[in-house]
């Protein structure tokens, strides 16, 4: 048994013991760790003539507000049915998001090393989907159809094809999903509902969808580029993307000796109510209150945090409030200037909605791992309306070191995610505990396991 050293309540904390995703330009997690450490971007740029011959309409690509410019996940219209025990047909019917979902989480549990066979407890399902990109049909059954492509089914389906018997439990927070998911997760963990459990999200777009419309004061940016905090912020670009998360009680982790690639110490979830100018506006006290609460949970104080990864939209209302609710969250403890890095990883995929909040988790998660901060793409000067230089905060624009903190204490860090309609997700993580091998794992053979559905 290794040994360990952590300073926060272990019978609180929650460890992440595998993750695996597939995000623009990245099919697994050690690409996507690549792409960020080398400031890639995975969105797509694509060729208006090229759209056309590929059978777009060419009225809605030569429009002069047409932005071609998506995060596209390569391989998501492909699927290994007989790994799965579809049929050809069962397949068919299925939601490309069930599908590449089905694949990441078995993924995720292979990255775990668990196995639902063997593991003695009950392992749990939270995450959600975008609405079907199936179109509907008239020449099947209604009934499998419904199963194959509603959202609502998307978790139960994994957890009956995988042999998951915690609860399997469907998100739907738009943005916020997949993070309100991990949050899910942890409570039902905490609440020993399940010993083990998943959460994520994934997300597609409907087969021919390229690009977008642009509007002016909308959320999407005129050019195909996500610059968040810039000056020149102004929108987001759409982006595919799945991405999961094990998770375990950390005693639990440490018990059975699993690679722990970080530590949740604290969630927290709430809504804006009507405390804001409209429906779709953030709101500046929902999302501070939901960072205290999460940093009250985790008993850990903001000064200590040394990185945020913000929601970062890129547009012109949605990034001042963010950082100003962050601001008025840290300000509780600390008058520092610029003593903690903030950055976004939408500036690398787009915005990947309901897998979104677990792409920064999963980015976070890395950084904590290797000890290294990686850039915030196409930042050159802030945004004025941030006011910046007043606030803890720092972009985080190229890659460098992340300086461990004096006294052996762990590095910290936190993640947003913020729903259109006011569901507030943050998380506030810290790097795996310091464990010592014993003797014996330090030298002599190693086994190496290989996997396959078939010889």
């Amino acid at each position: 048994m290794s040994t360990q050293s952590h300073p926060h309540d272990s019978e609180t904390a929650v460890a992440v013991v595998g993750m695996a995703c597939r995000y623009p330009g990245a099919p697994d997690v050690r690409s996507f760790w690549h792409a960020l450490r080398s400031g890639s971007e995975g969105i797509t740029q694509f060729k208006r003539d090229d759209l056309v011959a590929a059978g777009a309409d060419p009225d809605l690509v030569w429009h002069p507000d047409y932005v071609a410019a998506r995060g596209v996940l390569d391989g998501s219209r492909s699927f290994d049915w007989r790994a799965f025990g579809y049929s050809r047909a069962e397949a068919a019917l299925l939601d490309p998001q069930h599908r590449v979902f089905l694949e990441c989480a078995a993924a995720a549990l292979d990255d775990a090393a668990l196995d639902p066979a063997r593991f003695p407890g009950w392992i749990g399902l939270y995450a959600g989907s975008e609405g079907p990109v199936l179109p509907q049909r008239d020449d099947v059954d209604a009934l499998a159809q419904m199963i194959g492509r509603r959202p609502d089914f998307l978790t139960t389906r994994a957890a009956y094809k995988l042999g998951l018997r915690g609860p399997a439990v469907t998100v739907q927070t738009a943005c916020s999903t997949s993070l309100t998911a991990v949050h899910t997760a942890v409570q039902s963990l905490l609440s020993y509902e399940c010993d083990a459990a998943l959460a994520g999200g994934v997300s597609l777009a409907p087969q021919g969808e390229w690009g977008y419309l642009y509007q002016e004061g909308g959320i999407l940016s005129p050019d195909g580029h996500c610059r968040p905090f810039d000056e020149e912020a102004r929108g987001t670009v759409p982006g595919e993307g799945v991405g999961l998360v094990v998770l375990k009680r950390l005693d639990d982790a440490l018990r059975d000796d699993d690679r722990i690639a970080g530590v949740l110490l604290g969630t927290a979830l709430n809504n804006d109510g009507s405390d804001k100018i409209g429906y779709t506006a953030p709101s500046l006290a929902g999302q501070r209150d939901a960072i205290l609460l999460a940093q009250k949970t985790a008993g850990v104080d903001p000064a200590e945090i040394g990185y945020v990864e913000a929601h970062g939209t890129a547009t012109r209302m949605g990034d001042p409030v963010e950082l100003q609710a962050l601001t008025d969250a840290f300000r509780t403890s600390t008058e520092a200037v610029r003593g903690c890095w903030i950055g976004a990883v939408k500036s690398n995929i787009g915005h990947t909605g309901s897998a979104s909040g677990v792409a920064g988790l999963i980015k976070t998660l890395l950084m904590l791992e290797h000890g290294e901060l990686v850039p915030t793409l196409h930042y050159q000067r802030p945004n004025p309306l941030l006011g910046l230089d007043s606030t803890p905060f720092e972009v985080c624009a190229r890659r460098a070191p992340w300086p461990a903190p004096d006294g052996g204490r762990p590095r910290l860090a936190a993640v947003s995610s913020f729903g259109v309609g006011g569901t507030n997700a943050h998380v506030v993580l810290a790097q795996a505990p310091v464990r010592a091998l014993p003797a014996a794992a330090r030298g002599g053979p190693r086994l190496l396991a290989l996997s396959g559905t078939s010889a």
